[in-house]
């Protein structure tokens, strides 16, 4: 990252055309790029307070102000609104470079704000996650955190560590006038913060899935009415859908929420033995995107029964992740041993989603705590601290040896909420963002 006390400029709404865009110039010189840009600067700019003006540019819009500690940022700042034409938003943005600021890096908006102590790492991330949210319950879910969710419950965590941590270094220091170590009340504290720890680390598949979507891969024979219960599923007609065999010859993905939970359908090229080049490589993609799913549906016709290919196919599926399911039982019933469904009824479509759900059970998934992919070796350092230090009370062993553990703990949590983070783990972090964020 650049110098953090240049003034900075970019736009914060998405690029391309539309009504509206907004650009935010934060710094020290905020005010004074505006004024420079802006003629109708208010000669004492109030925070919260708008005020409408022609730019230097010829656009018009309004000047709405932040002063030092009131927005995004925690700096002095202004967010600039005009036409959301790319050619005006240009012009806007060289002008205030042009005053004095110097376009912003990705995140960097998000990086002042974590640095100005107006988020921890945690609602940084979270920040992005809203940002990419394609589903409620990843959005619900992304509030949460950004709400302060996580890093209350890290912070409850770190307390208690150094609660402990305070008590034992109290009793080597003053064992004399302290009397004997409370071991019983102190080992039920690090047993307690053991178990928030494992909690935490516990939901750290459900947020992946959560943050990632549920992966469902689409496979069978040619004409096993993959597209079309992908189609029925997404209620438009996403894939193509024809009688010929091979309509489909490359993955296509989409999403899905079910009851909350976020699914990303992979429809694939039906599986068959072709010398056809394009053909080939399609479904060596979709064995590439069976492997690596979280649920395999294995679709077959209940017109046609079960074929020789479908054993193959069968055969080269993990068995724990798929799901037979027999379609088009609008004209003949389904096996009992299977799931069937007909995209031109709708029939079983409900029954399918419920299995899902039933699969992936949990009790809200807007509710779950996101854990992050970086998150989970920190909180399993952590777990690694407390368990040492809970070992060196238990033990007949000098006690000061038992905050080695607890430093280690209270460093990995410090490293999540980003109080004892390195610079180079910032950077890689706001590195991720988008620009305007």
């Amino acid at each position: 990252m650049a110098s953090p006390f240049d003034t900075i400029v970019a736009p914060i709404t998405p690029p391309g055309r539309g009504a509206v865009a907004w650009i935010r110039v934060s710094g020290e010189h905020a005010f004074q790029v505006a004024a420079q840009v802006f003629p109708a600067w208010p000669e004492q700019p109030e925070s919260f307070r708008a005020t409408y003006g022609r730019y230097v540019t010829g656009d018009d819009g309004l000047a709405l102000v932040f002063a030092d500690g009131h927005g995004f940022t925690g700096e002095p700042a202004v967010e600039l609104s005009l036409h959301g034409s790319p050619i005006s938003v240009s012009a806007l943005v060289q002008a205030c470079l042009d005053a004095g600021a110097r376009l912003a890096e990705p995140g960097e908006f998000s990086l002042r704000a974590f640095l100005n102590g107006k988020l921890d790492l945690t609602q940084a991330e979270a920040v992005r996650d809203t940002v990419e949210a394609l589903t409620e319950s990843q959005l619900r879910a992304a509030h949460h955190v950004r709400a302060g969710r996580l890093v209350q419950r890290l912070r409850e965590l770190r307390e208690r560590l150094y609660g402990v941590l305070a008590t034992l270094e109290a009793h080597v220091d003053f064992s004399e006038e302290l009397g004997e170590f409370p071991r019983r009340e102190q080992d039920a504290q690090l047993k307690s913060v053991a178990r928030g720890l494992q909690e935490l680390l516990a939901q750290g598949a459900a947020s992946r899935i959560l943050r990632e979507g549920l992966t469902i891969a689409l496979v069978g024979l040619p004409n096993a009415g993959k597209s079309s219960l992908m189609n029925a599923l997404l209620g438009t007609e996403r894939a193509i859908v024809t009688e010929i065999a091979g309509t489909t010859r490359d993955t296509l993905q989409e999403w899905l929420e079910i009851e909350g939970l976020p699914c990303r359908l992979i429809d694939t090229a039906g599986l068959q033995e072709t010398d056809d080049v394009v053909e080939k490589i399609g479904i060596e993609r979709t064995w590439q995107a069976a492997q690596s799913a979280d649920l395999i549906w294995h679709l077959f016709d209940v017109t046609l029964g079960w074929q020789p290919g479908n054993d193959l196919i069968q055969k080269g599926l993990p068995a724990e992740r798929t799901v037979l399911i027999g379609t088009k039982i609008d004209q003949i019933p389904a096996p009992d041993s299977v799931l069937g469904v007909s995209s031109l009824t709708g029939q079983g479509l409900a029954l399918l989603k419920k299995s899902v759900v039933d699969r992936f059970a949990t009790a809200d998934w807007s509710s779950t705590t996101q854990i992050q992919a970086r998150h989970e070796p920190l909180l399993r350092r952590a777990l690694e601290g407390v368990a040492v230090a809970a070992e060196a009370l238990s033990q007949d062993i000098p006690m000061d040896l038992a905050s080695v553990g607890l430093y280690q703990a209270l460093q990995s949590l410090g490293e999540i909420t980003g109080e004892t983070a390195h610079e180079d783990v910032l950077n890689e972090i706001f590195s991720r963002f988008c620009l305007g964020k």
